[in-house]
């Protein structure tokens, strides 16, 4: 239900009878939550981690630190290529040289590394999924021949962004199961955020997302995990419905991972690929900063979570 004082200006959804009248804090169930997220890290990964944004890799060699490994990541001749961030010669970073004829160049003593690799030197296994760039360090276990992608809606229009926090995977996907909080915590993105139902693995929330202090649109979405470090945001009513925001939690290292959301909008209206073919340069970095802003304040949730299961808290 909107809120009165909002001006809905999407399309006008269903009564939904299902909606509690217990307030947030009695909804919030910790045990379903953990439940939840035991569910979603039981399930196989295929061995695959989200570098980064596709439109990230600029025109030099880039730095990454995933799972505790050092990567440099560049542009190279049949696309974006994945490989140890030392150098074979004598171990320089790689990510400090720069690119010569689609090759990283060692900064130290000129040697030219490509696609092919040298001796124990060599890429690894990565995929380009149009918007995301993944890689996967290691071909045992349950590795899978490209990662478990959720459904994205055709055609779309993307944007992501990428910040770190003091937290594990599984912080990062015990925020976004927990959806009671977003009103509250949030309060300048969403109004009127109720829960319509959950299962064992997934819920659905109806939620005001705020334009302005009285405008909104009034969307049902719902969140489940594909993958343990992933979890996915559909549109199912409302405007943009089949629309998807997907959140990925990378390792950094223990204590400190990445998150890296790209959002893929879509609408039936007409008008809505004209507009982005014009005017999408100026719109992704607005989507881009507000999921940022709401990055940092669940990144204080999710390192709080942390800090509880280190036993850290000095209050």
């Amino acid at each position: 239900m909107t809120e009165p004082s909002f001006l809905n200006i999407g399309r006008g959804l269903p009564p939904a009878d299902s909606i509690s009248d217990l307030p947030d804090w009695k909804q919030a169930q910790p045990a379903w939550i953990e439940s939840a997220l035991q569910r979603a890290l039981a399930k196989p990964s295929g061995g695959w981690f989200v570098v980064d944004s596709k439109r990230a890799i600029g025109d030099g060699p880039k730095h990454y630190r995933i799972d505790g490994q050092e990567y440099v990541v560049w542009k190279a001749k049949s696309g974006v290529a994945v490989a140890p961030d030392s150098c074979p010669h004598m171990g320089a970073r790689l990510s400090d040289g720069f690119l010569r004829d689609e090759c990283v160049v060692c900064p130290w003593h000129g040697l030219a590394l490509g696609e092919e690799g040298l001796g124990r030197w060599q890429p690894l296994t990565s995929y380009d999924d149009g918007v995301l760039i993944w890689i996967r360090p290691e071909s045992g276990g349950d590795a899978t021949e490209k990662p478990m992608l959720p459904a994205r809606p055709d055609p779309y229009f993307d944007a992501t962004m990428r910040l770190e926090a003091r937290c594990d995977p599984r912080d990062v996907l015990a925020n976004r199961l927990d959806p009671w909080h977003g009103s509250h915590f949030h309060p300048h993105s969403f109004g009127n955020l109720r829960v319509l139902e959950k299962d064992d693995e997934a819920i659905t929330v109806r939620v005001v997302y705020r334009i302005t202090k009285r405008v909104g649109m009034e969307v049902d979405a719902v969140f489940d995990c594909p993958d343990p470090r992933t979890i996915v945001m559909t549109i199912i009513r409302g405007e943009g419905v089949g629309s998807v925001v997907e959140t990925h939690a990378t390792p950094i290292e223990p204590g400190r991972s990445a998150v890296i959301e790209t959002t893929l909008a879509t609408s039936d209206r007409p008008q809505f690929l004209p507009f982005m073919r014009a005017f999408g340069r100026f719109v992704r970095p607005v989507i881009e900063k507000r999921a940022r802003r709401l990055w940092v304040e669940d990144g204080a949730y999710a390192e709080r979570r942390y800090e509880l299961r280190q036993g850290t808290d000095s209050g």
